[in-house]
């Protein structure tokens, strides 16, 4: 399963992040901060999605109210909702 999430109110443009059996297998964040956003997508492949939503869930940036982190729980929370279906979600 893959989620294509377009974040809002980051530098970021675009978070496609893929599991299988509740395990993050390939996270990317385009834009953003480069080595910030390479570290947090090595960082959460291979966790369990739920334990990567709960530590990066509410992380801000700058005041903004979120962050690339904080975007990224949020395409995990979609992939969670999505179950175990192979189709890509937007």
């Amino acid at each position: 399963m893959t989620v294509i999430y377009e974040p809002t109110r980051v530098c970021s443009r675009k978070i496609i992040v893929s599991a299988e059996d509740g395990i993050i297998t390939e996270a990317k964040i385009i834009g953003g901060c480069s080595g910030n956003t390479q570290g947090i997508c090595r960082l959460v492949t291979g966790m369990k999605i739920e334990d990567a939503v709960s530590r990066l869930s509410g992380i801000d940036c700058g005041g903004k109210g979120t962050s690339c982190p904080d975007q990224l729980s949020i395409a995990l929370r979609r992939l969670l909702r999505s179950g175990n279906s192979s189709d890509s979600v937007v």
